[in-house]
């Protein structure tokens, strides 16, 4: 194996669910060297590929699809810190998770969509039919919470999402 391969299976290794522009960033590496290694490293079922939401993040083979989709959940800030809430308080009313991460309902309500949608957070219903949120998997997703690496792009839209939701409270 080159070294330059060995360089992108141990950033792969080092920041599961990492995706092409932050390996080629990170690498200093052209986006061709990246795409072809990448590629090589695929073929060996070195490291593995899942695409999400118009990304496609690389993970070391040994994480299932599920942990996958995960991760390349809680590298985003936001998402994270919802889940970092359900974590702490088990099961939470939507309004009160808003609140305590400091976004917007609506915001929220996007970021539950997928987080849902991948089987991470469920969504169920008391006998007053109001909504309550809890995580699938706590012990699972706390793990992987502790190993997500959120992009500096990502934690810049979601700042800047959060920004925004403030302005238009006041």
């Amino acid at each position: 194996m080159s070294d330059t391969r060995r360089r992108v299976a141990a950033q792969v290794d080092a920041t599961p669910g990492i995706h092409f522009n932050a390996l080629v960033r990170t690498l200093d590496l052209a986006p061709g060297q990246v795409q072809y290694h990448l590629g090589r490293l695929r073929s060996t079922d070195e490291v593995a590929e899942q695409r999400l939401y118009g990304q496609t993040h690389y993970y070391p083979p040994t994480y299932d699809e599920w942990e996958r989709r995960a991760l390349a959940l809680l590298s985003r800030e936001t998402a994270a810190d919802v889940v970092a809430v359900l974590l702490d308080e088990g099961t939470a009313r939507p309004s009160a998770v808003a609140e305590r991460v400091g976004i917007a309902r609506s915001t929220l309500e996007w970021h539950l969509g997928r987080l849902v949608e991948q089987d991470l957070v469920r969504k169920r219903r008391d006998a007053r039919n109001r909504v309550h949120l809890e995580l699938t998997c706590p012990e699972e997703t706390a793990r992987l919470l502790r190993r997500a690496t959120p992009s500096l792009p990502g934690r810049l839209v979601d700042r800047f999402t959060r920004l925004v939701d403030n302005l238009l409270e006041e």
